[in-house]
């Protein structure tokens, strides 16, 4: 099974390609953002899936899997999200991609899930779907912005503030000031405690 993988983040991008390369039925390209993917699309190499991040540079939101889907040769696209919105993940597969993933999933449940959407079908995880609108809805983040929201998640899944900076694609003090207003709404002194009263809450 051929897999390209584009990411910009090359801890993750690596460290599946590594654990691909140990399964053995997986031969993998990578890129690090996608023009590079493209590129090598173009110039006519074939996959069974590729995978991009969505919020790697190049992808403009939605638009880059749109280009991806064009670039011909027939192949199988899905997204990769740290932090997506239900309505972000319907409207991907609406427009013909093969399923998202989250990349809080395992390495054993991301190979399963290749396997599935390069078989022709569309995955998309229930509970990741779920875990979004119960962000959205629950007593908790009420108050909270989408934004507000979006970083408390990037918290609970212990992420630094560069690597949610770069999931939401702004600035890192961009991030500090919504934590300031985050702990500020949620009555908590530190990261720590935001983490762990959304974690109690069963919110990701």
């Amino acid at each position: 099974m051929r897999v390209l993988i584009a990411d910009d983040h090359d801890l993750l991008r690596d460290t599946l390609v590594e654990y691909l390369q140990t399964q053995g039925s997986f031969e993998v390209a990578c890129a690090g953002d996608l023009d590079t993917a493209l590129t090598m699309v173009e110039n006519g190499a074939t996959f069974d899936l590729i995978l991009l991040d969505l919020k790697m540079p190049g992808m403009d939101g939605l638009n880059g899997l749109t280009r991806a889907l064009a670039a011909g040769g027939g192949q199988r696209v899905a997204l990769m999200s740290g932090n997506c919105t239900r309505q972000t993940a319907e409207r991907a597969i609406e427009l013909g991609a093969a399923g998202i993933l989250p990349k809080t999933m395992s390495a054993k449940s991301m190979v399963n899930a290749m396997k599935f959407m390069a078989l022709g079908e569309v995955y998309a995880p229930a509970d990741f779907l779920n875990a979004m609108d119960s962000a959205e809805t629950h007593p908790l983040t009420r108050n909270l912005t989408k934004r507000e929201q979006q970083v408390l998640r990037g918290l609970t899944e212990g992420k630094a503030n560069k690597e949610i900076a770069r999931d939401l694609d702004v600035q890192e003090p961009t991030v500090k000031l919504h934590m300031k207003t985050l702990y500020r709404k949620l009555g908590v002194a530190n990261r720590t405690q935001a983490a762990l009263i959304a974690r109690e809450a069963g919110l990701y």
